[in-house]
């Protein structure tokens, strides 16, 4: 027989190869959506903010209420965390004038209040062991956090700090595959690997979408938004399509 906290823990993936390629062409997709109805579309960050907002909260509803795991409606969710971020860290840099710096700092103490008080509620940060709607909802508040303090830190990283966007690529790559050589070749917690691994696939993310449709004097390649987004997505679903998804299990 198969007990309810069985069913909670097959709602997220399982972590292989295809879930970082998945994720971070939903972190890109997230930037050019993002984009595409904030500036493409000119109904401005705040605007643009409460649609991908109002997205997010009825994935996260669909996400929590369902029984099992369902590879479509976890990567929606995962990329209606990734548009809000870009829009709402776009806001916060740009409208509310916090500036990239400011923006980055303010969410990193944000993402580091939810982890603090997610492990303090429930003992465990793992994402291998959500066992209650409650875990889920820290769950989704955390990666939703880190998507909009990625947006902030790649558009830092490729702007203030002037790497451009392959620069700053390059750096996000670069600590990512020291986060692999890490889980390989070291014992450090494979959770804290996991987290550090999808807080900088966003960032990632962020600069390669920019990078697609920003303009050739930005050092872009001039890219249609609507386009560049299509293409990401359909990307995403035939990736879904053609190689199954297996769900999480607890690691006892």
């Amino acid at each position: 027989m198969t007990n309810p906290t069985q069913n909670t823990l097959n709602k997220v993936p399982e972590v292989t190869l295809l879930f970082w390629i998945i994720k971070i062409a939903a972190t890109t997709l997230g930037e050019t959506a993002g984009d595409a109805v904030s500036m493409s579309m000119h109904l401005g960050y705040l605007l643009g903010t409460a649609i991908f907002a109002a997205i997010f909260l009825a994935a996260v509803v669909a996400q929590i209420r369902a029984r099992t795991f369902h590879p479509m409606l976890y990567w929606t969710t995962i990329i209606a965390t990734t548009t809000v971020g870009t829009t709402l860290a776009d806001f916060a840099d740009r409208s509310l004038g916090i500036g990239y710096a400011g923006g980055s700092t303010l969410l990193l103490a944000l993402l580091l209040g939810a982890f603090f008080i997610w492990h303090r509620s429930l003992g465990t940060v793992s994402v291998n062991d959500l066992r209650s709607p409650k875990a889920e909802m820290f769950y989704w508040v955390t990666i939703m956090f880190s998507q909009t303090l990625g947006t902030a830190l790649g558009d830092w990283t490729a702007g203030s700090m002037g790497l451009g966007y392959t620069g700053a690529a390059l750096v996000f790559g670069t600590l990512l595959a020291m986060v692999v050589v890490a889980y390989y070749c070291t014992r450090v917690s494979r959770t804290m690997l996991f987290w550090t691994a999808f807080i900088l696939t966003r960032p990632l993310g962020a600069v390669v979408g920019d990078f697609l449709d920003k303009p050739l004097s930005a050092g872009g390649l001039a890219l249609s938004r609507y386009s560049a987004s299509a293409a990401l997505f359909a990307f995403i679903v035939v990736s879904l399509l053609v190689f199954r998804q297996r769900p999480a299990t607890r690691r006892h």
